[in-house]
């Protein structure tokens, strides 16, 4: 075996969650390497929707241009549509606008995005590979590890070579999926329901699905026949590729090719020219990881929790591991964050996943909780009033999974030990509704400081790479005592006074600090007196 490479930061798994973490990490100046035992090709993309958070980090990179030009067709109609087959009855719609025309809701300088994973990856990695200091290595498998007070020794096996390498790194964070090795080797367990249901995910080609029907377009296809909710079908590209998910139960089914031709001809409601790509079965999980750290390695993204894709939520917990950890590894690399703060992912992020995972398990529920209905069929009266009786009850339970902003912005860090908590209650959490705030953990407000949409700044805009202390004072005095103690302790904090009665409203104190990825740790009317001590603790020291 050759001299150990060295490396700060070693990252295992190059999906979504692995490249944000290494392109964050670029960004914020420290050097990493991205080993993956694949050739970053996708068979099947495991996810299409990028949500507003993660639309706002990737304002931060400087990468939404490069999201909003993606492949995926502008005008192409988002609706949601209930129905007994493409050519049966239509049971209800939720009618969604194109990504052309929806706007971002008045929290946020963005708007979410549906960009499917065989398009979002390349994105990331072409921002990951952006920096110098980021290395990428695929086809290049994780084999075992070992770690000490001083670093983790890594032994991994380059499939084009042949050859075993050893990888030393400060840290090592596994970002290689449902089945980890990092998290196995570590011995972490997982809490929560192994199977939800197993499900069958099918990707066939067609020319032109939508000639086949002469209903409105749409993203999404929920089909229900007379014994329930039974598939679903997504238009992955807008153009030609469809996926076709058999839901299925917890019992398990082996689905042969002609019983999935006949599911999708079922789907359809007639025979039509297709072509099936791939088929991939697969397990709907509701799992947690006990805690997200073991010394020098972490885990992140589905290493950590696994959900039920209803509702969006999978790739966008995992991205936002991905920017927590990544400030707090950039800080203990620069000398500046304490041991605390690295203990203080798992305080954060495990709760935050918890609740995911617990709503999209909801989704699911809720999308399959339509009961056996025979008559839902038949061309009668009785089966005219099923269907109207289940298409109005599909059509407002399932609202709760298309409107989820208090999901995607309002997760709160309220339990971490690097917070200056205040002594007024914490908003309550909800899903589809979100109202800003500067609560100690919640993401800082969004206001537009000028312009507007498209062109404007947004007080988002302020935060990235370090502490950010936003002072609304009508008249800006002196807060030289707080900034030398920052600076005697290599903490990079910046000063901005914001004479703005807008977002002097939205934060609601004329003081709040803002940690680098863009959530409060304090706010108050008034300069701490002690000021070394109190940036001890936001810092883990």
């Amino acid at each position: 075996m050759t001299t150990p490479i060295r490396i700060p930061i070693l990252i295992v798994g190059a999906g979504p969650v692995g490249l944000a973490l290494a392109g964050d990490l670029g960004w914020r100046g420290q050097a990493c390497m991205l080993v993956e035992q694949g050739d970053g090709s996708i068979v099947q993309p495991r996810m299409d929707m990028v949500g507003v958070r993660t639309m706002e980090f990737c304002r931060r990179w400087g990468i939404v241009p490069w999201v909003e030009a993606s492949a995926y067709p502008r005008d192409y109609p988002q609706d949601n549509i209930y129905l007994t087959s493409f050519t049966g009855w239509e049971l209800g719609r939720e009618p969604m606008p194109t990504m052309h025309a929806a706007r971002p809701p008045e929290q946020s300088p963005q708007r979410r995005e549906r960009c499917p994973q065989n398009m979002f990856d390349p994105i990331l990695r072409r921002f990951a590979q952006s920096h110098a200091n980021v290395a990428l290595r695929y086809r290049v498998r994780l084999e075992s590890f070992t770690q000490d007070a001083d670093c983790v020794r890594a032994v991994v096996f380059d499939q084009e070579r042949g050859t075993h390498e050893t990888i030393e790194a400060q840290y090592l964070i596994g970002c290689d999926g449902a089945a980890s090795v990092v998290r196995e080797t570590l011995g972490i367990r997982l809490q929560g329901n192994p199977v939800l249901t197993y499900t069958t995910n099918v990707i066939f080609r067609t020319d032109d699905l939508d000639a086949l029907h002469d209903r409105q377009r749409g993203y999404r296809a929920i089909l229900i026949g007379p014994e329930g909710t039974w598939a679903t079908i997504v238009a992955i590209n807008g153009r030609d590729q469809w996926r076709f998910s058999i839901i299925g139960s917890t019992a398990k089914r082996e689905w042969s090719v002609d019983d999935i031709h006949a599911a999708i001809r079922r789907a359809v409601g007639k025979p039509f020219d297709y072509e099936i790509l791939s088929i991939v079965p697969w397990t709907r999980r509701e799992l947690v990881a006990e805690t997200f750290r073991a010394r020098r390695v972490f885990i992140a993204g589905d290493a950590a929790h696994m959900m039920s894709p209803t509702g969006g939520f999978g790739m966008n917990t995992g991205i936002g591991d991905a920017v927590d950890l990544s400030w707090k590894l950039d800080a203990a690399r620069a000398g500046w964050g304490g041991e605390a703060l690295l203990d203080a992912y798992t305080a954060e992020r495990k709760p935050v996943a918890e609740r995911n995972v617990s709503e999209a398990s909801g989704n699911l529920a809720r999308m399959c909780s339509v009961p056996p209905t025979p008559e839902l069929w038949d061309d009668t009266a009785a089966g005219a009033a099923a269907r109207a009786r289940i298409g109005a009850y599909f059509t407002e339970i399932m609202k709760r999974e298309w409107f989820t902003l208090g999901i995607h912005l309002g997760y709160r860090y309220d339990d971490s030990p690097i917070l200056w908590p205040d002594e007024t209650p914490a908003p309550p959490f909800e899903v589809s509704r979100y109202v800003q705030g500067s609560h100690p953990g919640s993401r800082a407000p969004h206001v537009w400081l000028d312009g507007g949409f498209s062109d404007g700044r947004s007080t988002l805009d302020l935060f990235g790479r370090g502490f950010v202390l936003l002072d609304f004072r009508d008249i800006a005095t002196d807060s030289g005592e707080l900034e030398r103690c920052a600076s005697a302790h290599r903490i990079p904090l910046t000063v901005h006074h914001v004479k703005h009665a807008p977002a002097r409203q939205a934060y609601e104190r004329r003081f709040v600090l803002v940690r680098p990825d863009g959530h409060t740790c304090w706010r108050a009317d008034a300069l701490p007196a002690q000021p070394e001590r109190w940036l001890a603790r936001v810092v883990g020291r």
